[in-house]
């Protein structure tokens, strides 16, 4: 069989893509080898570009090229609600809906054991300390609908400050157990959003 390495390289690189396989990995890269070179230039700088100008923001933690981010800055959203997701994808995917104008925290995952994911690996210090102000009136958990997700929530939930003015909430029921928020519609999404399920904290 032959082999030519660089193609072979390429192959391997993109198989490690999320939801690319082997042989989706090789079409890709031989429609790499067919473009043009400024097209294939174009693709690998906008790579290096993004790793290079794309960091977290120092407020909510979603991907952003601005410190902070352009929704952490914009005046016209209500700071007082906020949305607590686990990855920053699920940010764009609450952003489709077109429901939501708070702000929003990101976790940078859920607390999972078994793969060592602890409290300090995620960004909960942080949201205890936005929530601790007392201009947060609202807290949203939109977390994946997983046992990882919810136990995350539960965590979050019994450390969260206990006042009489704010209002804890999760998405209402509608997004099938086991999905990420990215691959929910948008209806769906909007619509657990709308009908969220809101939690005591004297409970």
């Amino acid at each position: 069989m032959i082999t030519i390495e660089p193609i072979n390289r390429l192959t391997t690189q993109l198989a490690r893509l999320p939801g690319i396989g082997q042989k989706t990995a090789q079409r890709l890269a031989y429609h790499i080898l067919d473009v043009p070179p400024a097209q294939a230039q174009e693709l690998a700088e906008a790579i290096l570009s993004a790793r290079r100008d794309v960091h977290s923001c120092p407020v909510c933690g979603t991907y952003t090229d601005v410190t902070p981010c352009a929704i952490c800055t914009d005046e016209g959203r209500d700071g007082s609600v906020l949305c607590v997701v686990c990855e920053a994808r699920d940010v764009l995917a609450m952003e489709r809906t077109r429901e939501f104008r708070g702000k929003y925290h990101v976790l940078h995952g859920v607390l999972s054991p078994m793969d060592g994911i602890g409290p300090s690996d995620l960004h909960i210090n942080s949201l205890l300390e936005r929530v601790a102000n007392p201009s947060v009136k609202e807290v949203i958990f939109a977390l994946r609908a997983t046992i990882e997700g919810d136990t995350t929530g539960y965590y979050i939930f019994k450390k969260l400050p206990r006042r009489d003015e704010i209002t804890i909430s999760t998405l209402a029921k509608g997004i099938a157990i086991g999905n990420d928020l990215e691959y929910t519609d948008e209806l769906t999404l909007g619509r657990s959003l709308v009908n969220r399920v809101k939690f005591s904290l004297n409970g």
